[in-house]
Order: C-alpha cells, then structure tokens, then sequence
C-alpha cells in the first residue's frame, strides 16, 4: 500500500440525484481522505471536493467531521471473518496465515482496507479513532487468538484455562503490535524498504516470528 493516495475527482460540485448514491459518494470519498490524510488533514471542503458535491450538502447528511469520521470507520462484518479464519486449523504454518490475513485485511479491498487506515490514522489526534482501533485488536485478534488457544488446551485435560487465557492474551498482545507496526511502517510513514516489499516476502520473513510468539515451544 502506498503511504499517500490522495482522491482525485473531476466531477464539478453539485448535487447528485438520488439521496442513497450521494450518501454513498460522500462516504467513499471521506474513506479515501481519512485514510489518506488522517482525521487532522481531512476537511470536508475536500471531502466534498472529492466527491463532486457541496460542502453544504456534505454537512446535511453528516453534521460534523467527528460524525463524518464515524460512518467513515465501518468495518464489513464479513471481511472481519477472514482474518478469525486465519486462527483455524493445525499449528503449523499457523503464523504465515495470520500475517497474510493480517495485510489482506490492511491492505486489500478498500472497504475494509482505508476505515482502517483511518482508524491508525486517526488514532494518534482523534480519542473515537484510538477507541475504535483498539477495540479491532482487542476483539478481533485477541479473541481469535485467544479462542484459538483454549480449544488445543481443551485437549488437555490438566490445562489450565485461566493461565492459557493470560498467557495466550499477551502472546496476540505482542503479535498484534509487531504487525501494526509493520503496516505503520509499509504503509502510514512509507519506510521504502517495507512499502516497496513485495507481499510474499514480508510473509516468509515474518511469519515464522509471527509462528514463535503465537505457538508456544514445549
């Protein structure tokens, strides 16, 4: 993904028929701005810009940039699934499959891809932004990697399950911030090494690091 990919449009601001498609025109080009420019950067003059409408009609469909920001961070429900799916199956090559879902997510299809760019964007200036990345962590990774853990302590009949919680929480802890970090440097400051890496090579480098931390050694 490339550090900056400003929205470019060559419609004239107006009004576009249809209150759902300008809706959605809005929101497409706020999704582009936020994940490009981050919450302090975007304004809606160049949202709507972007979009071909008013300013003034940006503000009739959301009233404020906070709210604008707000609708902009929906994350589909079924793009989500593919990374928990990740979690799924045999130790091995458990880690490979979750840094390949992980820059699928961050960086594929842009409807899952820029609500979260704008949501690590948004994170360091924008309190909602920093609350909603932490809950995509919290709930998405953690709990997958948690879950993931308890069925192969279900197999055991001494496991403990309070420590394997604990344990496997940290682990996803330390995963999940190795990871974003990657994604910070690839594709929010552009480290030209990373950004100009091909997806395949970052997966074999880390993935066996991803495999260390999240699979415990006997």
């Amino acid at each position: 993904m490339t550090a900056h990919t400003s929205p470019a449009s060559a419609a004239r601001p107006g009004r576009r028929p249809g209150t759902s498609t300008t809706r959605q025109a809005i929101l497409t080009a706020a999704r582009a701005r936020f994940a490009a420019d981050g919450f302090t950067g975007t304004t809606i003059r160049r949202v709507a810009g972007d979009a071909g409408v008013d300013a003034s009609l940006v503000m009739q469909f959301f009233r404020s940039k906070n709210e604008l920001f707000a609708a902009v961070m929906a994350v589909p429900a079924d793009a989500l699934t593919h990374f928990s799916d990740a979690f799924e199956g045999m130790d091995d090559g458990l880690g490979e499959r979750v840094v390949r879902a992980f820059l699928d997510v961050w960086e594929g299809d842009a409807r899952t891809s820029e609500p979260l760019m704008a949501m690590l964007r948004g994170a360091i200036v924008n309190e909602q932004a920093n609350e909603q990345l932490r809950e995509f962590i919290q709930e998405r990774f953690f709990a997958a990697a948690v879950s993931s853990r308890n069925a192969d302590a279900d197999e055991g009949a001494d496991a403990d399950a309070d420590a394997v919680d604990g344990d496997a929480m940290l682990r996803a802890g330390i995963v999940s911030s190795m990871l974003v970090g990657l994604v910070v440097g690839r594709g929010v400051v552009g480290v030209p090494t990373l950004a100009e890496a091909e997806r395949e090579k970052l997966i074999m480098l880390v993935g066996p690091a991803v495999q260390s931390v999240l699979v415990p050694t006997p």
